[in-house]
């Protein structure tokens, strides 16, 4: 089913070969279509690094507000390309008041004010508007959410944080070591019942847990993709993510023609082939003949396997991933899963969910039709939502009759929405399992509240196992089990239904318009440069192998603070590590009064001990995860511990590039530990770090600092890694806000 070649390998008669000893990699890499649309990007000489300038930005409104106000007090007039800005994350408008609704009529001023685009509430998830306005054969395009992936369109989208993409709004780039490049070569042809998502959940369990992939691109190809509808390659596209993969790219065909032609840009579709002698730094080899229906337990994508190897030990593989997800909350609350058996010992759910930028595709929701026509859910605990990506998709299967079958079956068809997919809508009852068409189910995502002794556990599958499953009243079934036709339909874009609601502003900036700033959008606090020295306190240590972007910041409730920095700080870890915000905020309390004058005892107490000299020394609070930032771009993962005071985090090493990036735009210095000499701190221990601003700025790797704990003073060996100069001054002025002021 898949093969993984930990080796190069050459394109050689279109397809891949094994290197020969001595080739030349780099040489070769260049020839790949991830690098021939790199390097058109790329303003640098030098081949260490590319400094890369985008044809386009996209956000949603959980982050355009902070991207904005951060671009503009760092001097923007307009935007200098094309920026979207949807709406389709906050778009309930049901929770804080008038605070969604008010970002959404800021994100309209902006728009207006600085030439941009801004996609109203229900519109359009922002991955379907961006494939259907933006995307182009050989752009490349920055969003500020990670599942940010256009490669089957001919495009590289990378997703990050949202100071990348303010540099982009300032003129400034995006700087990235050549990355490594793998082959995804595609064979075979998916049996019925089998959809993208199984071929994605497949993909994600070959690679996540040993990092195989992390950072490089994948370019896929292979005979397999003639074979594939638009839909079912873009379903497999946007799951790339969770591989923890930079970005893709596919090879492009007549279907990625037709698609431009149909969406009216058929001006922005040209060949993207491989090329003979392209090299690559590993090859993944997947026969899509020989997928299953597949389904992706909590918590986490890649813990996939197929619904049938479920069925046949329901008790033994739900109780061993309870007993994970025990562990991986702590112990605080502990999910019931085999509670989800019936009495004939099958695995049961009480929700369906075919949703967002994964799930709500016109073919996925049209196979779900043709399963369940004629058929009905039942009236008992199980329901099921269908998520239309856009109003034009909405607007085809409305059309097309599909959704009447869907809803006479007793399925519910809502508008485009991403809620589902980060716990902002349809989180399920406590103990009960929901399953989804979605892209991720980490803990701390979907609802779950372990403080509160509430968890929400959710799996991952295809529509169409979804609708097999609803067909038999929440008994997980595979799709592959149930004899149906699939019925032939081509969805139908329509524009018309942007080109009546959306506003296009893009390269018409018009000054005179004031901003709408709503009393929950706030300016962001001042931030100091960073001192000489530095004196962390240690607020969180976790232990968890990899630390995801929701558990440093919760999603779903909290995004409705996501337009005021320190309303949001309040949520920092509180899922994770209930106590770290007061304890963050204690630190900065300390840090105030040394830059009052007046240096707290305990403050003098650590530094006398060691010879440090309060006047220079930055004091502010620290966390320690092994991997952290696993999953979502969002910058408030970082930011939020900066508005508390913190100065640093310390790890084996970052989960994603994004995340660190992120660490680095708001000041928080990235360091690394050797893996084989751990941390030997407790929460409340101190650390010191002498010459840190001197070392940072000297382009220094390995720092030299002391440990403070009930034992003692220790030595311990701090790394930076790789940092440019631009990321240097970044981290020695305090933020990226700082460094362009």
């Amino acid at each position: 089913m898949i093969e993984l070649i930990e080796s190069n390998v050459m394109i050689v008669s279109g397809k891949p070969e094994l290197m020969p000893p001595g080739g030349d990699i780099r040489s070769g890499r260049r020839k790949t279509i991830a690098y021939r649309i790199l390097e058109s990007h790329s303003s640098s000489a030098d081949s260490g690094v590319m400094r890369l300038k985008f044809d386009a930005l996209a956000s949603h409104d959980i982050t355009y507000v902070g991207i904005i106000q951060a671009a503009r007090s760092s001097g923007m007039t307009h935007f200098p390309i094309p920026y979207v800005l949807t709406n389709c994350h906050n778009s309930l408008c049901a929770v804080g008041g008038t605070i969604n609704a008010d970002d959404h009529a800021f994100g309209l001023s902006a728009a207006k004010k600085y030439g941009g685009i801004f996609v109203p509430p229900n519109q359009a998830v922002i991955h379907q508007f961006a494939r259907e306005r933006l995307a182009g054969c050989g752009k490349m395009i920055l969003g500020s959410d990670s599942h940010t992936r256009y490669g089957c369109y001919g495009a590289l989208g990378i997703g990050e944080g949202g100071g990348e993409l303010t540099k982009q709004l300032l003129g400034d780039t995006y700087d990235l070591e050549p990355p490594a490049v793998t082959l995804v070569w595609l064979e075979g042809a998916p049996p019925r019942g089998i959809g993208p998502h199984d071929a994605a959940l497949e993909l994600v369990r070959a690679t996540f847990a040993g990092g195989l992939v992390k950072n490089r691109i994948l370019e896929f190809a292979g005979p397999a993709i003639g074979r594939l509808s638009m839909d079912f390659r873009s379903g497999i596209d946007v799951m790339t993510t969770e591989t923890s993969c930079l970005s893709s790219i596919w090879t492009t065909d007549d279907a990625v023609r037709r698609f431009y032609n149909d969406v009216g840009r058929g001006s922005d579709f040209s060949e993207l082939a491989l090329e003979e002698g392209a090299c690559y730094d590993s090859v993944i080899k997947i026969d899509l003949s020989l997928l299953e229906s597949m389904i992706a337990l909590p918590f986490h994508p890649s813990r996939a396997l197929t619904i049938h190897e479920l069925q046949s030990d329901p008790y033994g593989i739900l109780g061993r991933i309870r007993e994970r997800c025990i562990e991986e909350l702590g112990g605080r609350v502990a999910p019931d899963l085999l509670a989800c058996i019936n009495e004939r010992g099958e695995v049961v759910c009480e929700q369906g969910v075919i949703v967002g930028c994964a799930g709500g595709m016109y073919d996925n929701i049209s196979e779900a039709a043709d399963i369940l026509g004629g058929e009905s859910i039942g009236n008992g605990s199980f329901d099921l939502s269908v998520y239309p990506s856009s109003a034009p998709v909405s607007l085809a299967i409305t059309r097309d009759g599909i959704s009447r079958i869907l809803m006479e079956s007793g399925a519910l068809v809502k508008s485009a929405f991403c809620g589902p997919c980060f716990g902002a809508g349809d989180t399920p009852a406590h103990n009960t399992l929901s399953v989804r068409h979605a892209t991720r189910n980490f803990a701390y995502r979907e609802g779950s509240r372990p403080s509160d002794l509430q968890i929400s556990s959710v799996a991952l599958m295809d529509a169409r196992s979804i609708a097999a499953t609803a067909r038999n009243g929440g008994v997980i079934t595979a799709a592959t089990d149930l004899e149906y036709r699939v019925t032939p339909r081509v969805y139908k874009y329509d524009a018309s239904v942007y080109d009546k609601r959306c506003y296009d502003g893009s390269g018409r900036p018009d000054p005179s318009v004031k901003l709408r700033l709503g009393p929950n959008i706030t300016d962001w606090p001042e931030f100091h440069n960073l001192e000489e020295d530095m004196l962390l306190r240690l607020c969180a240590v976790i232990l968890d192998d990899v630390t995801t972007t929701d558990e440093l910041i919760p999603s779903g409730e909290t995004s409705s603070y996501r337009s005021n920095p320190i309303a949001l700080s309040e949520f920092t870890l509180s899922r994770r590590v209930p106590g770290y915000v007061n304890d963050s905020k204690a630190v900065r309390t300390l840090e105030e009064a040394r830059r009052g004058g007046n240096t707290p005892e305990e403050v003098s107490a650590v530094l006398n001990l060691l010879g440090g000299d309060p006047a220079a020394t930055s004091v502010g609070s620290c966390i320690f995860a092994k991997r952290p930032g696993d999953g979502s771009a969002r910058e408030q993962a970082a930011s939020c511990q900066r508005v508390l005071g913190g100065l640093a985090n310390i790890c084996y090493e970052y989960a994603t590039k994004r995340y660190r990036s992120n660490c680095i735009n708001w000041g928080l210095v990235p360091y690394t530990i050797a893996e084989e000499a751990p941390l030997r701190c407790s929460p409340g221990d101190w650390i010191y770090v002498p010459g840190i601003r001197r070392a940072i700025l000297e382009g220094k790797e390995a720092i030299s600092a002391k440990t403070i704990t009930a034992e003692g003073a220790g030595d311990i060996t701090l790394r930076l890694g790789n940092l440019s100069a631009e990321e240097r001054q970044i981290l020695a002025d305090g933020c990226l806000m700082n460094y362009y002021r």
